[in-house]
């Protein structure tokens, strides 16, 4: 069973992630996941947000940057590796990490697992290597973030052999082989933007990634405004969070990573 954790938290206007939201202030977490996969021991669903994405001299002019419009507050408690040291494990033992798209607050400590190789998508991360410096920027995407050895560590999920998935998701891929964990493409977001759902647990469980910023917008309440900018691709956006929406309406469970704090 798969568990989502607070790495952080960002203050934002409801309305600017909520259609027809207020202008009060809430609290929006910064989830990632770790599930024990018995042939790999523990896995990391990305890794939320971290100190080399929010502290240091060191960090690029363009992540202060980023980091100073988003403020995000970390929760020292609940980065991966206090998390995996409460379940007894260090950042050696890691040996997998899926990462559902590039952007900083996804990535922001893959450095700290030299051992790990990363599920992620191909076509992603090949339409990245191309990008100029600007347009990774633009795209949410800091290449310092990313270990300088990462083509050499990444298993592409294109590669991976195709199941149904259950109430309308489609095909997906097979993380492990065995059925149990399918990546669903859910474009929009960001290129190669992918949930990952858990068809035998009851209900389903689908972790939408970034589909959606709140688990109220999922019913056709995806932002306006200034939130479209984020976009990659809004019509493909919309699409993706009505597959999710059906998905919950046919009595699946869906956690999203920047659900509100305490949901």
């Amino acid at each position: 069973m798969p568990r989502f954790i607070n790495s952080a938290t960002v203050r934002v206007p409801e309305r600017l992630v909520l259609r027809g939201g207020s202008w009060r202030w809430i609290e929006v977490g910064v989830r990632y996941g770790l599930v024990t996969q018995p042939e790999f021991g523990p896995v990391l669903i990305d890794t939320g947000y971290g100190p080399r994405a929010t502290q240091g001299a060191q960090r690029s002019l363009a992540l202060k940057l980023y980091g100073g419009v988003l403020r995000p507050r970390l929760v020292e408690a609940d980065l991966p590796l206090s998390a995996l040291a409460r379940e007894g494990y260090s950042a050696s033992d890691v040996r997998r990490i899926i990462i559902t798209h590039f952007h900083a607050d996804h990535v922001a400590a893959l450095r700290d697992f030299p051992n790990a190789s990363f599920i992620a998508s191909g076509v992603a991360w090949e339409a990245i290597r191309r990008m100029r410096d600007t347009q990774r920027i633009h795209n949410g995407i800091f290449k310092e973030l990313l270990p300088k050895d990462f083509a050499s560590r990444l298993l592409p999920i294109e590669t991976l052999s195709e199941r149904p998935a259950p109430f309308g998701l489609g095909a997906g891929r097979d993380i492990w082989g065995d059925g149990r964990c399918l990546a669903i493409d859910l474009p929009g977001h960001a290129t190669g933007h992918f949930g990952l759902v858990w068809p035998e647990l009851d209900p389903p469980l689908l972790y939408a990634a970034d589909t959606t910023w709140l688990s109220d917008a999922v019913d056709d309440r995806l932002p306006r405004g200034p939130a479209r900018m984020i976009y990659a691709d809004e019509a493909a956006m919309r699409k993706s969070a009505a597959l999710v929406a059906a998905f919950r309406g046919a009595g699946g469970r869906v956690v999203l990573c920047h659900d509100r704090a305490a949901a």
